[in-house]
Formats: C-alpha cells, structure tokens, sequence
C-alpha cells in the first residue's frame, strides 16, 4: 500500500512562482507530442474527472463512499469503488522503504559521495530520472503499475511525489521531472486512463507539455494555491485538506467549482481513533 502523503508547506516565493509560471504558459507552448482532433492531447476514450463534485481520498485504506462521493482515490493495491470515478494513487518519483532493495541501485538518486539522497519524512530515496535512459528504465517499472490500475478498471491515475526535486539537493531538475511525467502520461493515455499533476504548483504552467489532465492537490486552500490550479486545469481539481481552517478557506472561495475533502493527516479508514471527513 502506498503511504499517505502529507502536504509539505509551501513558501509565498513559490506560490508566486506557480502563478506567474501559469500565467506565462501559453507563451511557452506545448511539447507533449501529436494531438488528437479535439486537440485535447489525450484520445477520446480518457474520461475526465467531473468538476466540483463529492470527493474521499480513501489511499490509507479503501472503505464505503460516503453518500454523496462521485470522485474516490485509492491506493494502487485497492480496488476502485463501483460506479464513482475512481483515480489510482501511485508513488512515482520515490521508491517506497519496502521496496528500496527491489529497484536497480543505479536508479537511485545519490550524492557525489554516493550516499542516497532520501526524503526524510518518509525515508523513501528518490528515483534517479537525470537522463533520457534512466527516465526510460523508471518509467517501465511505475507504467507496470499505472497497468495494474487500468486493468482494475480506475479512470484516472496519481502518480506522486512530482515535486520531489525539491528535495533533490540540485541534482534533479524542474525540467527532469517533466520529462518523466510526460512518458508516465504518454503510457496512461494509451491505457485510456486520465492522469493528475500532484501538488507542484510551481509546475502547474508546464501542464501540457507533462501531459497532466487535472489537478489531485493537498492544501490548497490552506496555503492560497487553488487558484493557480483552478487556472491551470479549468477548475478540475480535487483538494484535501487537513485542517478546519483550510477546509473554510477552500470552501469560501471555491467552493462550487472544485471537489473538496478534508480528511486526517493520516487518511485513516473509519473506525479508527484518527479518522476525520468533513466536506463542510
């Protein structure tokens, strides 16, 4: 099962770099590849999520939809809720402490000392994904994954962890992790599947050339950034938040247009001491 992610605060610079990233995209461009008729650059089969619809974010343990839910994400280990739109948690960027000794060790990121570079909150290395080789090479084994969600039958997939060049000592780059995300998003399309940004707001501008479909955010009203993804992604965004105060801000603003949860840090199933789901 993949580990809850907890939000790691964002920094007013950043939050002004993802909105100034936004706005410049369209004078970027797009490098995703063909397009198809619509121009979407996704096929036709690939099911967006609806907007500013019931949301649960179930990827601590999957258990019955509360009433009202239309859009669940669980993890790659659980199956998806029959008649909802389900997205599939998979953690992408990062190898995960059990399966640390099951990756290549050349594709583990390290320093020039050759120590693994780690993220500490969740003691997990980072994937190497510096070269168009070994983009290549990590992306067959998490395309392996994002199979097994379309095979369960989920419409969309999670990869996380995008942002984990930040925690890369300058070793990976904005433009690393983009190039990742669009060979995770070329394999995804061609399963019929749709697939999100994680978080990242920074790199919310660079969307089409990722490939990215819509937004899964954590916090996002907690730290002022559902604007930039509501931009970004036209509204199609689902936001969990871990406080009251974040849930109230998310909801003033936006409450309407995108599809809003506040869940426990631990995203815990109910019946346990930790549980909390509040939409209001």
């Amino acid at each position: 099962m993949g580990d809850p992610r907890a939000h790691r605060p964002r920094t007013a610079l950043g939050a002004l770099a993802a909105a100034l990233a936004v706005a410049v995209s369209a004078l970027v461009g797009c490098a995703s590849g063909d397009r198809d008729e619509d121009g979407s650059g996704r096929p036709a089969a690939v099911r967006l999520p609806p907007k500013g619809a019931g949301f649960d974010y179930q990827i601590g343990g999957a258990y019955p939809p509360p009433k009202g839910v239309r859009v669940v994400s669980r993890d790659r280990s659980d199956s998806p809720a029959p008649g909802l739109y389900n997205i599939c948690y998979v953690n992408a960027f990062q190898a995960q402490p059990a399966e640390r000794s099951s990756w290549p060790a050349d594709l583990l990121l390290r320093d020039k000392h050759g120590r693994l570079v780690i993220d500490e909150d969740w003691d997990e290395p980072l994937l190497d994904i510096r070269t168009p080789a070994k983009r290549e090479r990590v992306a067959k084994r998490v395309n392996g994954w994002i199979d097994g969600c379309a095979d369960k039958g989920f419409d969309a997939v999670e990869p996380d962890n995008y942002d984990s060049y930040t925690r890369s000592d300058g070793l990976l780059t904005p433009a690393d992790a983009t190039a990742f995300m669009a060979l995770l998003s070329r394999h995804a399309h061609a399963r019929h599947l749709a697939i999100a940004q994680k978080n990242t707001a920074e790199l919310a501008g660079r969307r089409e050339r990722a490939g990215l479909d819509f937004a899964v955010t954590e916090e996002c009203g907690q730290y002022d950034e559902c604007g930039v993804y509501a931009k970004a992604f036209d509204d199609r965004v689902v936001d969990i938040e871990y406080t009251g105060h974040g849930l109230d801000a998310a909801r003033a603003r936006w409450g309407g247009r995108l599809s809003i949860v506040r869940r426990d840090r631990d995203v815990s199933t109910p019946g346990s001491a930790a549980y909390v789901r509040a939409v209001r």
